[in-house]
């Protein structure tokens, strides 16, 4: 199929893009890397009436460690991070959800601050962002506002950002001595949105307890969902067997997916809860942690 009629602006700079998206308003739709917002359009489940690209926007591709933070700008693509000796070795959760989107020629044009911004109940960085506390940064004519990414997700396809604003990037926290993370999904083929993916963060104190989790899950109901439950569970106890498993526990009670082509919802409730364990387990072992299985 073919799209609906769109009129469509190449932007420059933020500033045209800002403008642009003021002057529109509601019918206009960013354009990142379009791997999802271009089939929603193909199919018509998407219907903007303008487009605004901004893949000129050159200045907001990048990866920058700074102030105890990681930022990734708008136009910053999958592969940048999937090939990047920073993430590899100081962000492992990261590493392994770059590695895990859709397939290597998606990951090529598609975006991180695009797959959040879409805020696909099936997308992979909602579910990581959450297990890693993210902030998303904002633009718009009154000004920038950063905002938590608990706040940023707000349902099925919809986010914090507003009538006329821009997402300028995703911030993740530098991880702290003694931090690892691991991001899990199970899906039908290489490509395919996930059946179910679970991420978490842990940090170990001095003593091998658990200072600090991040547990999320997703496709699992409207949008990516923090497992608070698990992460209290979690937080200062020394990892077990036993602890492992009431946090997945914790994740499979939580989730409410819906059934469909890719499996029933109470098959979904299961992996979210085994891929949560399975996450825990790889965050814990790249800590040296072993014998959790």
């Amino acid at each position: 199929m073919f799209p609906a009629p769109f009129e469509y602006h190449r932007a420059t700079s933020i500033d045209e893009t800002l403008a642009l998206l003021a002057q529109y308003g509601g019918d206009a739709r960013v354009l990142a890397g379009g791997q999802s917002l271009i089939p929603a359009m193909r199919f018509r489940l998407a219907r903007p009436a303008v487009l605004v690209d901004i893949n000129a926007l050159h200045e907001l591709s990048y990866l920058r460690e700074e102030g105890g933070v990681l930022a990734i700008g708008a136009m910053t693509r999958d592969a940048a991070l999937e090939t990047s000796a920073l993430i590899t070795s100081k962000y492992p959760l990261l590493a392994d959800t770059s590695a895990l989107v859709a397939d290597p020629v998606v990951r090529q044009s598609g975006t991180v601050v695009g797959s959040l911004c879409h805020n696909d109940p099936a997308g992979d960085w909602g579910v990581t962002a959450l297990a890693g506390r993210a902030q998303i940064v904002i633009r718009g004519a009154t000004g920038t506002r950063t905002v938590a990414i608990d706040d940023f997700l707000i349902d099925s396809f919809t986010t914090a950002v507003g009538e006329g604003e821009l997402a300028l990037e995703v911030r993740f926290p530098t991880p702290p001595p003694r931090t690892a993370g691991s991001y899990q999904k199970i899906e039908r083929k290489v490509g395919d949105f996930a059946t179910a993916c679970a991420a978490a963060r842990v940090t170990l104190d001095a003593n091998g307890a658990i200072a600090d989790a991040g547990i999320a899950i997703g496709a699992a109901g409207p949008h990516a969902i923090r497992v608070r439950d698990a992460e209290l569970l979690l937080n200062g106890s020394k990892p077990t067997k036993d602890l492992i498993r009431a946090a997945a526990d914790a994740a499979r009670k939580l989730a409410d997916p819906a059934a469909d082509n890719r499996g029933s919802a109470e098959f979904k409730k299961d992996m979210a809860g085994v891929l949560v364990r399975r996450a825990l387990v790889a965050a814990l072992g790249r800590l040296g942690v072993e014998g959790l299985q």
